[in-house]
């Protein structure tokens, strides 16, 4: 496992938030990767595998996840108050532009950060997301978000979860399961639970029975960055209608297909480490 600093900044609120620090070059704009709804910077190992010490790779924690801290009032477990906990790590470090790596929710900052200010942005990789988000997809997660579930094992943790979503990853068998329940799941009092506040599902539940707010105008304040669209090839909230709309939209945008695999590409698939190749050459190439 590439070598790492746990260390933290302060929300405009208040709140603890980590991050980990994978050293690189400060010549380069760093890789920021920001995770999914349930998910923390343990997701984006595989990228500090693979760039960390030819780039410096940043995964945070969002708010109420990982080793963040959690937030006492679960109304700001949304977009926004992300965007502006990032632009606030942004500015406590120095940090001009980065290489933005967002796994859904995680790209959905990106694009709300865009469209706030692009100049952030040397480049970005949205991970099986767009602004249009497929109801299956919607309602899948719905299903299992915000669920307090506590297992007697990691082998048993990892078992119930494959069972639930073996349709996503239909390749993966059990060491692949045993990798990814120890990423999103801790040990608590004896047992193992997902390692994150439970209360991020309130918003989640009240925006999806909602209409979904135009998020194409976001999307389009990317344009002028090299943009990579990562879509797994099964996935149930990016369709690829939306996907290849969105490589129309850009001036340069690259659409990529992970085979056999559903939300959301775990980033080290070769089609996947070939694509972000590909978006670190085109950041280097404009720079």
């Amino acid at each position: 496992m590439a070598e790492y600093a746990d260390r933290y900044w302060n929300s405009a609120d208040g709140i603890k938030l980590h991050y980990r620090d994978y050293a690189g070059p400060h010549e380069r704009p760093p890789i920021l990767c920001i995770p999914g709804l349930t998910r923390n910077a343990r997701d984006f190992e595989p990228v500090a595998e693979r760039y960390a010490g030819e780039w410096r790779v940043i995964a945070i924690d969002l708010r109420g996840r990982g080793m963040s801290g959690y937030d006492p009032q679960p109304i700001n477990y949304a977009p926004p108050v992300y965007v502006a906990d990032v632009n606030k790590f942004l500015d406590q470090m120095g940090i001009a532009d980065a290489v933005f790596i967002g796994t859904s929710l995680g790209g959905l900052c990106t694009m709300l950060l865009a469209a706030t200010d692009n100049e952030r942005i040397a480049g970005a990789l949205l991970n099986d997301i767009g602004p249009e988000i497929e109801q299956a997809g919607i309602e899948r997660i719905g299903d299992y978000v915000g669920r307090g579930v506590r297992f007697d094992s990691w082998e048993a943790a990892a078992a119930a979860v494959a069972a639930q979503h073996q349709a996503a990853h239909p390749t993966w068998g059990a060491p692949e399961w045993m990798r990814y329940i120890r990423r999103v799941c801790r040990e608590d009092k004896g047992g193992v639970v997902f390692d994150y506040d439970l209360r991020i599902a309130d918003n989640f539940q009240r925006a999806a029975g909602k209409p979904q707010m135009d998020a194409w105008p976001y999307y389009r304040a990317l344009d002028g960055r090299p943009v990579t669209i990562l879509r797994g090839e099964l996935s149930d909230l990016l369709s690829e209608t939306t996907a290849r709309a969105m490589v129309a939209g850009l001036s340069d945008a690259e659409l990529v297909t992970v085979p056999n695999v559903g939300h959301a590409p775990s980033l080290d698939e070769p089609e996947s480490q070939a694509a972000i190749d590909r978006l670190l050459e085109r950041v280097l190439a404009r720079a």
